[in-house]
C-alpha cells in the first residue's frame, strides 16, 4: 500500500488533497501533518494518521521520519505556508492585503517568520523524508509511477520575472528562495521528481478574509491533480501553473 504525506492537511489546499486521496481505491496510507488538529469528520479515517507538527521543527520531523523506518513514501504534497503579512496592519486595515506587505510596514520579525516557515520549512521537510522517498524509486518501471514525487505548492509571486506589481516583500522573497531550494534538490536527487506548482489564487485561509477573485480549493485541486499525475523524471525541477504551463523564474 503506497504512503502519501500531506502538509497543511487540516485546512485549505492540504485538506482538499487529503479528502481526495483518502477516498482513493485502493485507499493509500496517508500521513497528514499540520499545526492545527484535523476536522472531526476526518479524524476517524482508518487510513489517515495525523501528526501535529510545525514543518520548521527539525526535532519533530526527525522523530517522525525515524519512526517510519523503511516505510516508502511515494508522494509528498507540501502545502503548509504563511502569507507574510504584518499582523498589526492586518488588524488595522482588514481586507487590505497590499497594505500589510509594503516596504513601509515590513519588519524583520514578519520577514524572518515567513522565511522560517516557507523556505526553511520546505528544506527541512524534504531533507527529513528523503530516505523514505528514495525507497519508492523503482528504476525498472518506465511509467510516471516509477519515481516518487515531491509536489511543493509554490506561487507565481515567487517568480522574479513575473513581478510587475511590486510589494509582497516577505511572501515573494520566501517563495523565490523556496523555488531555488527545490530546484537544487531536483539536481542533487535525480531519483525523486520535484515539482513546483502554482495552484492559482485560491481561497485557502492563508489570509483572514476572502480575497476578490479567489477560486475554491476544489477547483484548484481538480486541475492540480491532472498535472501531478503526469509528472515524471523529465519534469523534475519544473515550475508550473495548475494547467502545467511553465512559469518563468
Amino acid at each position: 500500500m503506497p504512503t502519501i504525506l500531506i502538509t497543511g492537511a487540516s485546512s485549505g489546499l492540504g485538506l482538499a488533497f487529503l479528502q481526495h486521496f483518502s477516498s482513493s481505491q485502493p485507499p493509500p496510507r496517508i500521513l497528514a501533518l499540520d499545526v492545527s488538529p484535523p476536522p472531526p469528520s476526518l479524524s476517524s479515517l482508518s487510513n489517515v494518521e495525523f501528526h501535529k507538527i510545525n514543518v520548521s521543527s527539525e526535532a519533530s520531523l526527525a522523530e517522525l521520519s525515524s519512526n517510519l523506518g523503511t516505510e516508502k513514501i511515494s508522494l509528498l504534497i507540501h502545502s503548509a505556508g504563511i502569507r507574510g503579512l504584518v499582523p498589526q496592519i492586518v488588524h488595522e486595515e482588514r481586507g487590505n492585503v497590499a497594505a500589510a506587505e509594503t516596504y513601509h510596514v515590513m519588519g524583520k520579525a514578519t520577514m524572518m517568520d515567513t522565511f522560517e516557515i516557507n523556505t526553511w520549512g520546505t528544506f527541512n521537510l524534504i531533507k527529513s523524508f528523503l530516505p523514505n522517498l528514495r525507497l519508492s524509486h523503482a528504476p525498472s518501471l518506465a511509467s510516471a509511477e516509477s519515481i516518487p514525487k515531491v509536489v511543493i505548492l509554490s506561487s507565481r509571486m515567487g517568480s522574479i520575472s513575473s513581478n510587475v506589481g511590486g510589494g509582497g516583500y516577505a511572501y515573494r522573497a520566501s517563495k523565490a528562495a523556496l523555488n531555488a531550494v527545490v530546484k537544487s534538490f531536483a539536481i542533487d536527487v535525480p531519483e525523486v521528481a520535484f515539482l513546483l506548482l502554482h495552484p492559482g489564487r485560491v481561497e485557502t485561509g492563508l489570509v483572514a478574509w476572502k480575497e476578490e477573485g479567489a477560486m475554491s480549493v476544489e477547483e484548484s485541486v481538480h486541475d492540480c491533480l491532472k498535472v501531478i499525475e503526469k509528472v515524471g523524471k523529465e519534469d523534475s525541477g519544473s515550475f508550473v501553473d495548475r494547467w502545467g504551463e511553465a512559469i518563468g523564474w
